[in-house]
């Protein structure tokens, strides 16, 4: 199971929101290719990017800190917010993207994503981002009126195969990770679903490992690993271990 890092950027920041709050903020550093170095040498495999202003903006703003991040470290990393177009996702991989993360879109232009998965295979991730089961859109201020289950099955016949799965209630809260709906997610789609929102402790991390035979393949943590909450290289262990 993997552990990847989350680098949440905002104004070439890596920060960290609570709930999805923008108005809610900590910045962590001004130099986010410092953190991903850090992550690097800590053992992380890969690197979660979110680019913040793009998820409102509804096209990619912070590019150029992207590609600070890939010239500073040797790890894959996937790339999310504001890829709404196939040129968006073009630029993205030719930036050196291992695999880009499509949210909105997969409510709002699920043929989009089906194009995209004809052309770039696995390298295409969806986001499903909810609250209280309810898919959530536009820099999670919208609601995209879709239970999240039944856009997974939409997203995996449309050619997905992993699914990051982010509970928005617990996204930044440190109140552990929501693993029930995760592996809900994972047996009512039959795709694999990595963990996102509310990862506290190590207690959430051995609770996830039990679940990787059931579609689990992994988990994105953010604020523990800011705050020290998790140490990133001990829950690395557990994740990797037999």
């Amino acid at each position: 199971m993997l552990i990847i890092p989350a680098i949440d950027i905002r104004d070439g920041k890596c920060v960290r929101l609570f709930k999805g709050d923008f108005a809610k903020e900590t910045v962590f550093s001004d130099r986010p290719e410092e953190m991903a170095r850090i992550w690097q040498n800590a053992g992380a495999r890969f690197l979660h990017l979110v680019d913040l202003d793009g998820a409102l903006a509804k096209k990619p703003m912070n590019l150029d800190t992207v590609e600070r991040i890939l010239h500073s470290v040797e790890l894959p990393v996937e790339l999310g917010g504001g890829i709404r177009s196939l040129e968006h996702i073009e630029t993205a991989l030719a930036l050196g993207v291992h695999r880009v993360i499509l949210g909105s879109v997969a409510v709002q232009e699920p043929e989009l994503v089906k194009e995209a998965c004809q052309r770039y295979k696995e390298r295409i991730v969806v986001g499903i981002d909810a609250k209280d089961g309810i898919v959530a859109v536009d820099g999670w201020g919208v609601s995209g009126d879709v239970e999240a289950g039944e856009l997974a099955r939409r997203m995996v016949k449309a050619g997905v195969r992993t699914i990051i799965y982010t509970d928005i209630s617990r996204d930044g809260t440190l109140a552990g990770v929501n693993a029930e709906a995760t592996v809900a997610l994972a047996k009512e789609s039959g795709a694999s679903v990595i963990a996102s929102g509310g990862v506290s402790s190590l207690a959430d991390i051995c609770r996830l490992k039990t679940l990787e035979a059931e579609g689990v393949c992994g988990v994105i943590v953010g604020k523990s690993i800011y705050t020290g909450a998790l140490d990133l290289a001990k829950a690395i262990e557990i994740a990797e271990g037999e």
